[in-house]
């Protein structure tokens, strides 16, 4: 770009998003949701049609059923909420929600999941530098996805969608779980940093009061993440390899 680039390593803790920006399953939850919502609006007549400017809008970052309501509320629909258990094929906003995450889950069991190679690397070596590190994700599949990308152990801790619901946490961009992630590192998010893909997620880090909120963007867009209070924005975290130094595996 180039933009000043804080520090990773004089940070606190650095919290990371999971979808899109440590792994490409934003990429499947694209598909699948586009998969469940195409059939509902052809079901229900309904119009405009979805696109991925919808998704980005109303679905990415947020909970999963936060984000069938803000959808279809976009369209002026309304249907019953319904119950985390009911079935797929329920008209519900928990139905069409467990529809999506069944197609999600079906296509990362077949298929799995790599991290991206610029933010492997740059967890390895905060890791290795002996950073405190954590995940903040607003998807249930969170631990699913660390382990079957193989990057569970490097993070210390793992605050997801099953956390938020069983805790009682609001949806992003509420700063309530970017809150939780730093109180459960243990680290001063004024003093630490939070890395999102989604404008929902770097809108709750900024009301969390992260010391700087990178906005990696895959497809969101610059001036958007800008505007919901990156301080940062880069296209990959490769990036911050050369500020990272090489030898941070000796031991202090």
């Amino acid at each position: 770009m180039p933009e000043a680039l804080p520090d990773l390593l004089a940070a606190d803790g650095v919290l990371f998003d999971l979808d899109g920006v440590l792994t490409p399953t934003a990429e499947v939850h694209m598909r699948a949701w586009k998969v469940v919502f195409d059939q509902v609006f052809a079901q229900w007549g309904i119009t405009p049609e979805y696109t991925d400017a919808d998704y980005y809008e109303y679905v990415d970052g947020k909970k999963r059923y936060d984000g069938v309501a803000s959808l279809l509320r976009s369209r002026n629909v309304e249907i019953p909420w319904g119950d985390v258990d009911d079935a797929p094929e329920a008209e519900t906003i928990c139905g069409i929600g467990n529809r999506k995450n069944a197609a999600f889950a079906s296509s990362l069991r077949a298929e799995g999941i790599a991290p991206y190679p610029g933010s492997l690397a740059v967890v390895e070596r905060l890791h290795a530098a002996g950073i405190p590190l954590g995940v903040v994700s607003s998807s249930k599949n969170a631990e699913e996805v660390l382990a079957s990308a193989g990057i569970r152990s490097f993070f210390r801790i793992v605050v997801d969608g099953v956390v938020a619901e069983r805790d009682g946490l609001a949806s992003k961009p509420a700063p309530d779980m970017f809150r939780e992630g730093g109180i459960a590192l243990g680290v001063d998010p004024a003093r630490s940093i939070a890395v999102e893909d989604a404008t929902s997620g770097v809108a709750s880090a900024a009301a969390a009061g992260y010391a700087d909120v990178i906005g990696v963007d895959r497809g969101t867009g610059a001036d958007a993440l800008r505007a919901a209070g990156a301080t940062v924005i880069v296209d990959d975290l490769s990036l911050f390899l050369p500020t990272l130094s090489n030898d941070t595996t000796e031991t202090a």
